[in-house]
């Protein structure tokens, strides 16, 4: 899941145009190096480390079922699994 949030995010700054890299100015005979991050840059930096912070599992959905697993109540329908597999075989192919 972490994955596709990551692609998403990145699809999202790669939209956008790229901006040229600036010149940088003489001074004499000498040359000035300078690193100018981009807002994008930084942005990017933002959205990957909100993605690492966010939790891998989210116990008030998983709890429930792991609950009736153990009761052994937990059933899956055959045809509903079928239904959403081939809605993500679907999804892919576009």
């Amino acid at each position: 899941m972490r994955i596709d949030a990551y692609n998403q995010i990145q699809a999202v700054y790669q939209a956008q145009a790229a901006r040229k890299p600036q010149a940088t100015a003489k001074t004499g005979t000498s040359f000035v190096d300078k690193l100018q991050l981009s807002s994008i840059g930084k942005d990017i930096q933002t959205a990957k480390q909100a993605v690492a912070n966010a939790p891998d599992i989210r116990p008030e959905v998983t709890e429930p079922i792991k609950a009736q697993i153990a009761a052994g109540t937990y059933n899956v329908s055959a045809e509903s699994f079928a239904d959403k597999l081939l809605e993500k075989y679907q999804a892919s192919i576009i």
